[in-house]
């Protein structure tokens, strides 16, 4: 894997949601090295131990070169052409329901667009989905219950700026170390920022905890609930700015008061004097950020955990300030962008929803799409049901593994089996799904890679190639761009590079956006390659005429920008 010239390339690392700049070099002797980019604004140079031992994971062995069909080595065009002609005759004989993406936070922003672009406005179902789902969408589904959008309030500086850190189902030491480590520094500078973790187990984190609340399983819920009825029999509330900003406050406060102390200890597993040194100190902090993770996500109450936490703070009004704001901080490098696109089987591009029909009829009209899907599809766990009892009967699984990721995987890995087509696309000669694939197609890995991706603080940087692409690999936009023309929607599916498709994406966001839609980055509708190329990271809202109430900020959620916008949902423990 050698390019003609040595050479240092500004990327992104592939691994957490953190998305940590990194810069590559290839020597001219092939030699790799990978070090932090000290001017990228997530993480000022700073890598974590997978960070730094990136150039150490980049050879050929396992890696899939050519294109397969039944185990057997073929060419691209007979390897598109069954794929193409096969959903195409799936679809005739048993509708676009019958098929199904299963795409991955591994993807980039460009690629999820085109899979997202050709499931729901082209083949005409929601039946795309991501294993985003499995982390994410309990936050996702929060943030839309209480914003009304899927935004995240704050940006990273938050954590240096605030003087209490609670940190809710994240071990972020071991999962987002350079979050860690700038929290640690920015200790270092205010020792008397404070730190709570709570958490059933005492892991790595704790060792910056001034508190650590060993909760038991699943009892967020009441934990934040208690803490919304305690800030109101304390007189902490932001009373200004919960009749400036929110609806259904009375409903959440009164369900909040439904138990008292020794109810929320019960629920907790927490000690009564725990819980009041916790409540205490939250009500006497002004500057208070809530790091939550999986911990909180991965859960069947997930979505009301998610409330509870945001509710506190919109209840003090402790959001789109510095230092403040409930914080979801993703697993993957792209989860965000997967959002972003509509990479979830509810959602449409660019955050909008498919049950809309305004939403539904402007995508439509934006992309002159024949067939927009009407109803949402099937989400992960339901969709391998839909193969197992032979709904689906067509299935494309792009850069992830669920026989192995997935719930139940024994019943997944059947259902693969028996699926009568499954097309796997993936850098890996062999994995536990790839083995089960009927067509393997070759995908582009990272450091060969060209696009985008988005971080936890809604931070959009570019992931750029710095190296060739080896053998017959090929880009995930671009295979999936050429079966699309190849089932006779060329037209929509003509992009030359992951460019003009970013193009395309930043000109859906602003497509008849008035401001009442948070995603927008219409200032780059009409980036050119060059442009693109040299792109610098930048944070969403990044509308095409910004003003104090659209853009410019760190923050999505500042006062200026959600008048009349937004509301507390109650949730019950």
């Amino acid at each position: 894997m050698k390019i003609d010239e040595a050479r240092e390339v500004r990327t992104t690392c592939p691994y957490c949601g953190v998305g940590c700049g990194v810069l590559a070099k290839v020597a001219a002797d092939g030699e790799i090295t990978v070090r932090g980019d000290p001017d990228h604004p997530a993480n000022f140079g700073r890598l974590c131990s997978k960070g730094s031992a990136l150039a150490e994971t980049i050879d050929l062995d396992g890696r899939l070169l050519y294109p397969e069909i039944h185990g057997r080595r073929t060419g691209w065009d007979e390897a598109l052409d069954l794929v193409a002609s096969t959903f195409s005759q799936t679809i005739a004989e048993h509708g676009p329901d019958a098929v199904a993406f299963y795409v991955s936070g591994q993807l980039l922003t460009e690629d999820y667009y085109v899979a997202n672009k050709l499931m729901k406005g082209f083949i005409g179902s929601a039946n795309i989905d991501t294993n985003s789902r499995l982390c994410m969408a309990s936050s996702v589904a929060g943030h839309r219950r209480a914003f009304g959008s899927d935004t995240v309030p704050g940006s990273y500086e938050d954590l240096e700026l605030a003087d209490l850190i609670v940190l809710v189902g994240s071990n972020l030491g071991w999962c987002h170390p350079v979050l860690y480590q700038r929290i640690a520094a920015a200790r270092e500078k205010r020792p008397e920022m404070k730190v709570v973790l709570i958490d059933p187990r005492r892991t790595m984190t704790a060792d910056i905890a001034d508190m650590h609340l060993a909760i038991a399983a699943d009892g967020d819920v009441a934990l934040f609930t208690g803490l919304l009825a305690y800030l109101g029999k304390n007189d902490a509330l932001d009373r200004a700015y919960i009749a400036a900003h929110t609806t259904g406050f009375e409903g959440a406060i009164a369900a909040a008061s439904a138990l008292d102390l020794s109810g929320i200890a019960a629920a907790t597993g927490l000690g009564e004097d725990e819980l009041v040194r916790f409540y205490s100190l939250f009500t006497a902090t002004a500057k208070t950020v809530t790091v939550y993770s999986q911990g909180v996500n991965q859960s069947c109450s997930g979505t009301d955990k998610v409330n509870t936490i945001i509710n506190c703070h919109l209840a003090t009004g402790r959001i789109g300030k510095p230092g403040t704001g409930p914080f979801s901080v993703t697993g993957q490098p792209n989860a965000m962008g997967g959002r972003e696109v509509g990479g979830l089987a509810n959602m449409l591009a660019a955050h909008m929803e498919i049950e809309n029909p305004e939403h539904r009829g402007r995508v439509q009209r934006f992309w002159s799409a024949p067939a927009i899907a009407k109803k949402p599809g099937l989400k992960a766990v339901e969709m391998f049901q839909a193969v197992a009892d032979g709904r689906i009967r067509a299935l494309w699984i792009m850069a992830t593994n669920p026989v192995d990721s997935m719930p139940d995987a024994d019943a997944v890995e059947a259902a693969i089996k028996a699926c009568p087509f499954v097309v796997v696309s993936d850098v890996l000669a062999m994995t536990d799904t790839v083995r089960h694939a009927h067509v393997r197609l070759p995908a582009a890995a990272w450091g060969e890679k060209d696009g985008s991706v988005t971080n936890s603080e809604r931070r959009i940087s570019r992931q750029r190639a710095f190296l060739a692409t080896p053998g017959e690999a090929r880009a995930d936009w671009w295979i999936i761009a050429e079966v699309a023309k190849l089932m006779g929607f060329g037209e929509a599916f003509s992009h030359a590079s992951a460019a003009d498709i970013f193009a395309e994406h930043a000109a859906v966001s602003a497509f008849e956006n008035d401001g009442a839609r948070d995603f927008d980055i219409g200032a780059y509708a009409g980036v050119d390659a060059e442009t693109y190329e040299e792109l610098a990271p930048f944070q969403w809202p990044a509308p095409a005429s910004p003003s104090p109430s659209r853009g410019g900020s760190a923050r999505a959620l500042s006062e200026a920008k959600q008048a009349g916008r937004g509301g507390v949902g109650g949730a019950s423990p």
